[in-house]
């Protein structure tokens, strides 16, 4: 078996201490995984980022080849992506007036990556099908690849492979071989903490709507946080949903002539904003609607909470949704 290469010398990458600090101001509460996933790409290892949804794997990945100064080939996995679609093709029209010459080859992302020593990063790896997967297991191991017709592209030093997986949503994935796992080194990444997710919260561009009401970003996110322990629901939201929550109410409350902190102009765009992003258990009779109602009296409203929200002339009915004839979520016999 031939070791991956080491990232070493002029023109090469730069990790170290330094690549860490810089991400320190790009990516909010991922110290450790920073760490790991660095200490990887200069020990030359490929890697796999493990997590649900909106935990920053791709955030991260980014900011690592941007900080680094090294190129980046994204690649969204799904059951379409071909060895082709990957690896780079022979065009169609130039080989029927010429044959097959190096010069009507074009590159795909992964010999892109291969030639200009590039991060390959391939999201949701475990919706690949086996066949474009096969190709990676000589790649990851030997540093090549060789394609008929055109022969052999050696993987430039600096090249290397990461894979993100999403744990959660089990539809159209597949079991990933041992072969890909024995290749390559596993980081874990979970949601951020709280205080993390508050920090990324406030830097959601709701200035004005934050300045006004430094712990209203807080309350959206405690409330986004109880979707993922709620007894009705399989996956809640990521920080993604606190974020839309906070700029949809600042454009809802604009164009109702409101203020977004309105209970009314909140709750709309709480529905729109996270209904969607929740899994409920196929054992639930409750719908979305309904629970984000709940958690919205829970966490928002003044009985509830220690926030200065304004009276809506439109407030909706105790457990209703505006324009919903919905049950009191708070209310339901069992």
């Amino acid at each position: 078996m031939t070791e991956p290469p080491t990232a070493t010398g002029p023109g090469l990458p730069h990790y170290g201490p330094a690549l860490l600090e810089q991400l320190q101001s790009r990516v909010v509460g991922r110290t450790r995984e920073a760490e790991l996933v660095v200490a990887a790409l200069m020990a030359g290892r490929h890697l796999l980022l493990e997590g649900p949804p909106g935990t920053g794997k791709s955030t991260l990945l980014r900011s690592v080849a941007h900080d680094s100064e090294q190129g980046f080939e994204f690649v969204e996995g799904n059951a379409e992506l071909t060895p082709a679609r990957l690896v780079g093709h022979f065009d169609p029209a130039q080989v029927m007036e010429s044959g097959y010459r190096p010069d009507v080859w074009v590159d795909g992302p992964l010999a892109r990556a291969l030639r200009d020593g590039s991060l390959l990063y391939l999201e949701e790896i475990n919706r690949i099908p086996e066949e474009t997967l096969n190709l990676l297991v000589t790649v990851m191991s030997e540093g090549e690849l060789t394609i008929p017709r055109l022969g052999r592209i050696d993987a430039h030093p600096s090249f290397r492979l990461v894979a993100a997986m999403n744990p959660f949503d089990a539809v159209g994935t597949a079991r990933i071989s041992g072969a890909i796992y024995d290749r390559v080194c596993r980081v874990s990444m979970d949601y951020q903490s709280e205080d993390d997710e508050v920090a990324i919260a406030q830097r959601s561009g709701a200035d004005d709507l934050l300045t006004a009401h430094p712990n209203y970003a807080s309350r959206v996110v405690q409330l986004v946080r109880a979707t993922r322990d709620h007894p009705d629901i399989r996956v809640g939201s990521s920080i993604r949903g606190a974020v839309d929550l906070l700029l949809l109410s600042v454009e809802l409350g604009r164009l109702r002539g409101r203020s977004p902190i309105d209970l009314g102009v909140g709750l709309d765009a709480a529905l729109t904003a996270l209904s969607g992003r929740i899994r409920l258990h196929d054992s639930t009779t409750r719908t979305p609607d309904e629970i984000v109602i709940e958690l919205w009296r829970r966490f928002m409203e003044p009985k509830h909470s220690d926030l200065p929200v304004e009276p809506s002339e439109e407030r909706p009915e105790s457990g209703k949704a505006p324009g919903r004839r919905a049950a009191d979520p708070t209310n339901r016999r069992s």
